[in-house]
């Protein structure tokens, strides 16, 4: 008997593909707004910065990848096709639920690439994805939530942690600090204040047990340049405050709110971060981001499969 084909949507939020692309993809970011002469600069310098353009996309493309593969490996009795859908590069979100209306799936699981999703933009992603397959009719999508309580993505930042303090003298550690970040948000966006935040110092939480770590703290990092008031503490000013006030002079900068070496990561925390600390004469280590190691994908495999156990298991 065939195997039922299962739509696999990975969303991610996207990135230009090319130099050439990075005024629409700011312009699409700024619903449809462009980006004034200054700030296009900006952003284009920074993409010069990390190598002229961003990898993730092709990071991306290769979670999902092995995520199908991963899946496909679990002989649990259906056949995964992925689908990639961005929220703002192509392919769109809607093309990919397109495509999958197209291929004759009628039956999905979405997950989005990003750990902490208890607020509106993360949301927004599963909502343009079901609003296209209400569209289209005849497919059901079922979405992946919480994923980053997974242990397997616990136990992957928790064994870099671990790989970064056995490379530090021993005598050194006591003045080490370990710095678990994710993306600011404006604290009137919702959901934030409420949910948000609260998944970051959990997730934080989990790791540094996991890690048996004694002391650790967390930050917001690449807060958008606007009037609202965003979450803090900005991990530069922590970062300052730690060396000046708490006498640490190494720090393990942990981005768990991301799962790819791109522009958040490679210019905020690699040049942007790494030059505060820099000028204060500590030491900046960054563990390896999760990309497609095999622990991590492994760990999406679990979430994915128990979302779609539970959806196949309770009726409609």
């Amino acid at each position: 008997m065939p195997q039922q084909t299962i739509g696999l949507l990975v969303m991610a939020y996207g990135t230009p593909h090319s130099p050439d692309a990075i005024e629409s993809f700011y312009t699409h970011i700024r619903h449809g707004q462009k980006p004034t002469d200054a700030l296009l600069q900006d952003l284009k310098d920074r993409y010069r910065a990390i190598g002229g353009i961003s990898p993730l996309g092709r990071i991306t493309k290769g979670q999902a990848d092995a995520l199908a593969a991963a899946l496909n490996a679990r002989g649990c009795g259906y056949a995964f096709k992925s689908y990639i859908g961005l929220k703002h590069a192509e392919p769109f979100i809607e093309d990919a639920v397109a495509a999958m209306h197209r291929d004759g799936i009628t039956q999905a699981v979405a997950l989005v690439l990003a750990p902490y999703d208890g607020n509106a933009s993360v949301q927004g992603y599963a909502a343009r994805a079901q609003a296209a397959a209400v569209r289209l009719g005849g497919l059901t999508i079922t979405t992946v939530s919480g994923w980053y309580r997974q242990e397997k993505f616990i136990r992957h930042w928790a064994g870099q942690i671990e790989t970064a303090l056995a490379a530090i003298p021993e005598d050194e550690v006591s003045t080490t600090a370990v710095v678990f970040s994710s993306h600011s948000l404006p604290k009137t966006m919702p959901g934030v204040s409420e949910h948000y935040q609260r998944q970051l110092e959990e997730s934080a939480r989990a790791i540094a047990r996991a890690a048996r770590l004694g002391r650790y703290a967390t930050a917001w990092q690449s807060a958008g340049r606007t009037a609202d008031v965003w979450l803090g503490p900005d991990i530069r000013e922590l970062t300052r405050g730690l060396y000046r006030h708490g006498g640490y002079r190494t720090f393990i900068y942990c981005p768990t709110g991301f799962v790819a070496e791109h522009l958040e990561v490679l210019y905020d925390m690699d040049i942007e971060c790494r030059a505060v600390v820099n000028e204060l004469g500590g030491r900046y280590i960054r563990p390896a981001m999760p990309n497609a190691a095999p622990l991590f994908i492994d760990g999406l495999a679990d979430a994915a499969l128990d979302a779609l156990a539970h959806a196949m298991a309770v009726p409609a």
